[in-house]
Formats: C-alpha cells, sequence, structure tokens
C-alpha cells in the first residue's frame, strides 16, 4: 500500500467544523469595514521577490529568513508573499490610484507565507484581514483606523484586549535614537542572543522585537524613541492620543512597540489578548508614510493595519446559527420527484434544505434530520402523493401538520412554520 501523502509541516486544513467561524468573521469585517468606506480588492499571492526586499528590507528575518522564494524557468526571482501591505502598495503604484477621488480605502483578505517554526497560533501559512488607508498625513486617518478595528473587534464579541499605542517617529528624529541605541548596545554585547548581535548595528530597532528574556532584560535601561520625537511627530501622536480619548478608545502607551517591518512611521500600535500564550498579538499596523515613495511612486501618505486570522479566531466566541434547515424525507422515485420540486421551491426562497441522498428508511432519513438539527422536516411517501397532502414536523415538538404537496400551495405554510413572512 503506497504511503499516505499528508499536509506539510505549518500548514493545515481548516474543516467545516471551523471554516463557519472563518466565514462569520470575514463576513463580519467585510461589513464593518464597508461602512467606513473601505473597498475589497484582490492580490496574486506571487510577487517579485524584491518587492518584498525593498519594502520589508533586506535586514529583517523575514526577508533573510522566513520567504519562500525561487527562480522560475524565466530566471525571475519569485516569492510567496509574506505579508500584504508591500502588494497593496504595488498595486496603488501600478494602477495610479492616487485620485480615488482623494484617496484609497482598500482592504483585501487571503493566505501569507513564511517559512518560521511551527507553534500555536502561528503557521507557515497564515491567514490576514489587511487594511490599507492611501492620501492622509492626518492623525484622524489613524483614528479611523483604530476606531474600525475597536468596533470589529466588539461586534465579534472578543471580551478583553488591549490596544498598545507608540510612535516611531520619522526619518529625522529615528536617525539620533537609532544611533543613541547602538551606542547603548555597543556595551550590552556579549549580554543578547546571537540574532540581536546581528541586529544591533544592521536594525538596532529590531531588538526591541526580541522574546528572549535576557535580551527583554537589557532594554530595561534603554534609551526610548518617546524621548527623541521631533516636535511634529510629537504633534501627530499627542493629536491621535485627543481622537481616541474623543472616541472613548482605551488604550496603553507602550514606549518598547516596535514593527518588525522597516517601512512603519510614526504611529504603530498593537492589539494584545491577554492569556492565549506568547502569541497574543491578534493585530497590528501604523503608518508609513514613505514606503510609496520607496517602491517608485509619488510621495503618499499611507496608514494600515493586518489581523492574524489564525490567532483571532479562537478568541471569538462561537456564532449563533442563524438559520436550521429544513429536511425533505423522501419515500420512494415518485416521492423524490416531488421532493426536488420542493428543494428548487425552498432554496429560491432562502430556505436551507437538506436530502438525505441515501434515500433510506423514514426512521433513518428522521435521525439524519436530528442530526443536521433541522427546524422542520417534510414527509412525503406513498400515502401522502395519493392524499395530495405532505406532512410537516416540527423536529423540536414533534407535532404535524398537512400542508398541499404543490410547493407553491405549500410554500406560505412552511414560511409561517418558519417564522418568516
Amino acid at each position: 500500500m503506497a504511503a499516505r501523502i499528508q499536509t506539510i509541516r505549518g500548514f493545515r486544513d481548516i474543516l467545516p467544523e471551523e471554516a463557519h467561524k472563518w466565514w462569520y468573521v470575514e463576513s463580519t469585517a467585510r461589513e464593518i469595514l464597508g461602512l467606513f468606506g473601505f473597498k475589497e480588492v484582490r492580490l496574486p499571492i506571487l510577487e517579485q521577490t524584491a518587492l518584498f526586499a525593498r519594502s520589508i528590507g533586506e535586514t529583517t528575518d523575514i526577508v533573510e529568513k522566513e520567504m519562500y522564494s525561487f527562480v522560475d524557468k524565466g530566471g525571475d526571482s519569485l516569492s510567496l508573499r509574506p505579508e500584504a501591505t508591500a502588494g497593496m502598495v504595488r498595486m496603488f503604484i501600478q494602477h495610479s490610484l492616487y485620485h480615488q477621488p482623494l484617496t484609497a480605502k482598500l482592504f483585501t483578505i487571503g493566505p501569507m507565507f513564511r517559512r518560521e517554526r511551527p507553534q500555536k497560533g502561528r503557521y507557515r501559512q497564515f491567514y490576514q484581514i489587511d487594511v490599507e488607508m492611501f492620501g492622509f498625513a492626518h492623525a484622524l486617518a489613524d483614528a479611523e483606523l483604530i476606531h474600525m478595528l475597536d468596533t470589529l473587534l466588539k461586534r465579534l464579541k472578543i471580551p478583553v484586549y488591549e490596544l498598545h499605542l507608540n510612535s516611531l517617529g520619522c526619518r529625522k528624529c529615528r536617525e539620533p535614537f537609532k544611533e543613541a541605541l547602538k551606542t547603548f548596545l555597543k556595551d550590552k554585547h556579549e549580554q543578547l542572543c546571537p540574532d540581536c548581535r546581528r541586529r544591533r548595528t544592521l536594525n538596532p530597532l529590531r531588538v526591541f522585537d526580541c522574546k528572549k528574556e535576557q535580551c527583554k532584560a537589557v532594554l530595561k535601561d534603554a534609551p526610548l524613541i518617546t524621548d527623541y520625537l521631533c516636535e511634529e511627530c510629537k504633534a501627530h501622536f499627542l493629536q491621535l492620543k485627543g481622537y481616541l480619548e474623543e472616541l472613548k478608545i482605551s488604550y496603553v502607551l507602550n514606549p518598547y512597540l516596535v514593527r518588525g517591518l522597516d517601512y512603519y512611521t510614526r504611529t504603530i500600535f498593537e492589539v494584545i489578548i491577554p492569556g492565549i500564550g506568547a502569541q497574543s498579538a491578534v493585530a497590528g499596523g501604523g503608518r508609513y508614510d514613505n514606503l510609496v515613495e520607496m517602491l517608485g511612486g509619488r510621495p503618499t501618505p499611507a496608514t494600515g493595519f493586518a489581523i492574524g486570522m489564525d490567532r483571532l479566531l479562537p478568541c471569538v466566541p462561537e456564532p449563533e446559527e442563524k438559520q436550521r434547515p429544513l429536511f425533505l424525507a423522501l419515500l420512494g422515485e415518485e416521492a423524490v420527484k416531488v421532493g426536488l420540486r420542493w428543494a428548487k421551491v425552498l432554496r429560491a426562497n432562502g430556505i436551507w434544505t437538506e436530502i438525505d441522498y441515501r434515500l433510506g428508511s423514514l426512521k433513518s432519513q428522521l435521525n439524519r434530520a436530528n442530526h443536521l438539527k433541522a427546524l422542520l422536516a417534510l414527509i412525503i411517501g406513498e400515502d401522502e402523493i395519493k392524499k395530495d397532502r405532505a406532512i410537516l414536523r416540527n423536529m423540536d415538538t414533534k407535532e404535524q401538520i398537512e400542508v398541499p404537496l404543490n410547493p407553491e400551495e405549500g410554500l406560505a405554510i412552511v414560511k409561517q412554520q418558519l417564522g418568516r413572512k
């Protein structure tokens, strides 16, 4: 017997028991984002490797270690997307979305890929809801994004979460901070983990991203970006905090918060759900005013966030089933033909309809109806066809009534029993 083929390590199947919650979260996100005027786009999962090297940064762990990259038959270096923002910016530039009419407010939902160590809440194929806003430099745009994220989390009934907030400043104030941080870390070289020793000179802000306790201990006395903000960045951050307070959105000022990607400027934020393990950040984002220009577009301010669905989903309460099915119990070939007419009419009227295709005994079909948690069962057999009346059975109360065999005539009674108009 041939060996069974299994999923690749770090990848997984999403089975029907889980998939209904994925659909619920995605549809709720589309509804909330629509209320704020955001439009959905679809992006390719494969891009030129240079797009991520230029946007994310060649010295980041993502580009150096984690991307799925290969050279195709034409000699081009391609990569599966490790995140969505770079692709969104590429699309924005390529299709000249600078006048939509004053800004572009876009989102996409789909898989990303990173070859990192699989663990709880972290997979090599993972899913994100990615939201981007192009064209507004004002702190109001950041506040709107955070307000939208907060609205979505509340709609999904996430019981407890924290919004962590910081500012990374701009190019003008970040360079003096980087130099101060490099000087501080130089004397701590031996106390850092091997990765942070390398980051210390290449990209010192990334040291704040380290999860190792030895590095966290070193950083307790490190200089903080908030002490180096220029007047414009201070004013932007103060304005954002004022808007959040007006919206009554609570936040935690976290001066140690950084983003792992090089393109962020000024506002950055994360949503933390305490108690879910090491991977407690379920969403994160911020402002990246230089990225469009870095990738060859016109200077365009931008801000956005991404939600990690794999981490968020276990925290979402099980959604209530909005509809229970109606089950057609069909006994005999003539009953099947009548049942198909009923199924067509019921589904055309938005009623979830199930049939047991094995066409067993009445008892086995009603057992199947119970398994599917059907509210009603419409029973059609030889006697019902002769009498021109079907039996409508309430599966909860076991009460039965007769309805016309013709679906066009019996539909109104079925709707009434389902509580529909």
